[in-house]
């Protein structure tokens, strides 16, 4: 029997995912149950992010669902979660403007995320594409012998793929930047205390953990992938 150390490293990074997403849950409600002491809601702290910003074009909605908060830059509305909007938690706050400091890179032109809102639709269609493409490359390489027309949709598969995982390495650093943009001026405007502002540090660093296993996990989906379908040619 075949043994594929690749795929147990798959095993692997799903349960390190869900520990992940696990963390961030029991760290959110843990911040969540803390108020800031002074009050600030989390739609006043994203109002003062984009203050700082001088940002004059972005709108606030509320929406529902738990940790749906998002930024869309083509409506430039930032939508908080029901839980989140009018709540006083250092959580709160710390997710809210994690989102605001989004608004900040568009407004800003903050490079990464232009080059990740531009890959968006090859990433899509790598997503859904790349793999049965790649397939079907193999089917007819190996059924069919078509040999070279096969192995070119191979490579085509594969390329489309490999931009699921660009996608992944470009969203990291802009994720990172959006919340030590948000930090920052939590503490420059002085939304939170020192140490509630450690407490937003946590809740967000702790998001931030999902992408960097998002990003590992689709690495290594590529190159099993690559492993795979090399050695489909090969045995050809």
């Amino acid at each position: 029997m075949y043994w594929d150390p690749l795929y147990l490293l798959l095993i692997v990074m799903f349960f390190i995912s869900l520990g992940a997403q696990s963390k961030v849950k029991s760290t959110y409600s843990k911040y969540s149950k803390v108020a800031s002491s002074k009050g600030i809601t989390a739609e006043q702290a994203v109002q003062m992010v984009l203050r700082h910003y001088d940002i004059n074009d972005v709108s606030i909605q509320q929406i529902p669902g738990q940790l749906t908060d998002n930024y869309n830059p083509k409506t430039k509305i930032i939508s908080l979660s029901e839980p989140v909007c009018g709540s006083t938690s250092i959580a709160a706050i710390g997710v809210a403007c994690h989102e605001a400091g989004h608004a900040a890179q568009h407004a800003t032109g903050y490079l990464p995320i232009k080059i990740r809102n531009a890959v968006v639709p090859v990433c899509n269609i790598g997503g859904s594409l790349g793999i049965p493409i790649a397939v079907v490359g193999i089917i007819l390489a190996t059924a069919a012998n078509m040999v070279d027309f096969g192995f070119m949709l191979v490579d085509i598969g594969i390329l489309l793929y490999s931009f699921v995982a660009l996608f992944q390495l470009i969203t990291l650093p802009v994720e990172l930047d959006a919340s030590r943009r948000a930090l920052a001026v939590i503490g420059d405007e002085s939304i939170l205390t020192s140490e509630e502002r450690h407490g937003a540090k946590k809740v967000l660093k702790a998001a931030a953990m999902t992408y960097v296993v998002a990003l590992a996990t689709a690495l290594v989906n590529l190159l099993r992938f690559i492993v795979i379908f090399t050695g489909g040619r090969r045995r050809n």
